[in-house]
């Protein structure tokens, strides 16, 4: 393989609408380029004024990912890390809120020594700053950067604007691949060129022209058309890369391997384009992902199933889990506030497992709580995730521990039995955003445990996003009753895992093992859940 001399920058903007799968797209890349031996990364940068998605409704933005240094981003670094299987870290996601709050922070300490501060030079500035420092200090051969939202909003100008820039900067060591859309209109049964001719011109009307073009389309794109849009949009026939709709994601890279797009890439940056890349692993994984041997149902529980980004990671850790145990996840959302105790049986039928989803705030909780109840005294997997451990918590005090008014004190603070209660550092916090207990932190497993032997390991890092815990003081009165504590922080002996030790498989984390869990390593939690889910069909 020909190594790079330096970094290659490569651009992935898109046009026509959002949701077309720039993430995807990237991480296909990344993937392609990753599998023929090249070190890549992969950043997002994202419009709006928010520092972080940390506090965004679920409902604006999906699931909010985290880090393992406890960056609080957007959830296409999910599966950037999903498809790498690497770590990505706070300098893989920009905002335009963090972009403006470094520049006012460097004018009111006065390190632009009294220049009028503009978008043009500085806020385009800090933008090329934030995309080259990870090639600068990590010394990746590619960076990959998503320019979040649609070419031609108003919010994406400076990004625009620093990318024909760092064309011009870069020169031969950077590449724009423009993401777009071919619609099918079905009154006249043809697809139709012209909004990407527009999409482009859009670009090219902002100094920037595109120089691979990737085509999401619902049919195939013929060659008459590919020359069409070539033509029209000032780039060769075998830089428009067709991306067709597909049943799964994980069918993209193959797909964009068919297409040529690392091949096309490479050329474009003269690079050596002929070392063949290695997939044998990912194949094997997407034969068994199209060949279950076997069907298992899982509910989820949630208060935002009807936005199913909201739980993005979970999902995907079923269908890596799934995919390891040779069966299809068939998964059932259920909404948490419609759940009671005269219709949880019908909702909850014909599960052979279930998930108590995280989140914040008391909508739907009362309906989480019964779940974990009829999961415990039904012998049904059980698998509670951040409040869904907390709810689990909550259950066995109340039916089990008999002290009926226990609560968390999220939810009720005036609860006599706070057997969930907020963190002492966490008391004084006024401000949101970015400061609940975030980021991967240490975990000593009970060599004791049904949990020891899930990870078959005593020390594990898991990341976490919450502010409120197990409170310590009823730990005795929980073990004694059969609930037990199978995971401490060894730093603040916080309680991070319990299980039920006479439950075939009931598992309440505080963490997110979601977001560890990628095609290469299925999480273990997630695994074993699976397996138990199809042993309780079994039985």
């Amino acid at each position: 393989m020909e190594s790079a001399s330096k970094t290659k920058y490569i651009f992935v903007t898109g046009g026509v609408t959002s949701s077309l799968g720039k993430g995807i797209i990237s991480a296909s890349l990344a993937k392609l380029l990753q599998a023929r031996g090249y070190s890549v990364t992969i950043q997002k940068l994202d419009p709006y004024i928010n520092i972080d998605p940390g506090t965004l409704n679920p409902y604006e933005h999906g699931e909010c990912y985290v880090t393992d240094d406890g960056a609080e981003t957007d959830l296409d670094l999910g599966h950037y890390e999903r498809f790498l299987n690497t770590t990505t870290s706070q300098a893989n996601n920009v905002t335009t809120g963090r972009i403006y709050q470094s520049v006012i922070n460097k004018e009111r300490k006065g390190e632009y020594l009294g220049e009028t501060v503009q978008v043009v030079p500085h806020i385009t500035d800090e933008i090329k700053h934030c995309i080259k420092i990870l090639g600068e200090t990590k010394n990746y051969d590619f960076v990959i950067t998503e320019i979040g939202g649609t070419v031609g909003d108003i919010e994406s100008l400076p990004y625009i604007e620093a990318i024909r820039q760092l064309k011009y900067e870069l020169g031969k060591d950077s590449l724009v691949i423009h993401l777009t859309l071919v619609p099918y209109l079905s009154a006249a049964k043809e697809l139709k060129t012209k909004p990407t001719q527009h999409s482009v011109k859009t670009m090219l009307e902002h100094g920037v022209q595109p120089d691979v073009l990737v085509c999401r389309t619902e049919k195939n794109l013929n060659q008459s058309l590919k020359d069409k849009i070539a033509l029209f949009c000032n780039v060769d026939t075998s830089s428009v890369i067709e991306s067709i709709d597909t049943s799964s994601i994980y069918k993209v890279p193959l797909l964009m391997k068919d297409e040529e797009l690392d091949k096309v890439v490479l050329k474009k940056l003269n690079l050596d384009p002929h070392k063949k890349p290695d997939l044998s692993n990912w194949k094997i994984f997407l034969h068994r992902l199209e060949n279950p041997k076997s069907i298992v149902h899982i509910g989820l529980v949630g208060k935002y199933v009807e936005l199913v980004d909201a739980y993005k990671s979970i999902i995907e850790s079923l269908i890596h889990s799934g995919t390891n145990n040779e069966c299809e996840v068939k998964l059932k959302l259920i909404h948490s506030e419609q759940i009671n105790e005269k219709n949880i049986k019908g909702k909850l039928k014909d599960l052979s497992g279930i998930i108590v989803a995280p989140g914040f705030g008391d909508r739907g909780i009362d309906g989480k709580i019964l779940t974990a109840e009829y999961a415990r005294k039904n012998k049904i997997p059980f698998f509670g995730i951040c409040l869904g451990m907390q709810c689990a918590v909550v259950e066995f005090a109340r039916n089990v521990l008999k002290l009926k008014d226990a609560h968390s004190t999220e939810m009720n603070k005036n609860t006599s039995h706070p057997v969930i209660d907020i963190m002492e550092e966490q008391k004084k916090v006024s401000v949101k955003g970015g400061t609940m207990r975030l980021g991967a932190y240490q975990c000593d497993i009970d060599p004791k445990s049904k949990t020891f032997s899930i990870y078959n390991q005593k020390h594990i890092s898991e990341r976490h996003r919450h502010r409120y815990e197990f409170n310590n003081n009823y730990l005795d009165d929980f073990e004694k009753m059969g609930m037990k504590a199978s995971g401490i922080n060894p730093d603040a002996h916080l309680v991070e895992i319990v299980e039920i030790v006479d439950h075939p498989w009931f598992v309440g984390v505080q963490f997110h093992p979601e977001y560890k869990s990628t095609v290469a390593n299925p999480h273990p939690l997630f695994n074993s859940f699976v397996k138990a889910s199809l042993n309780f069909i079994n039985k």
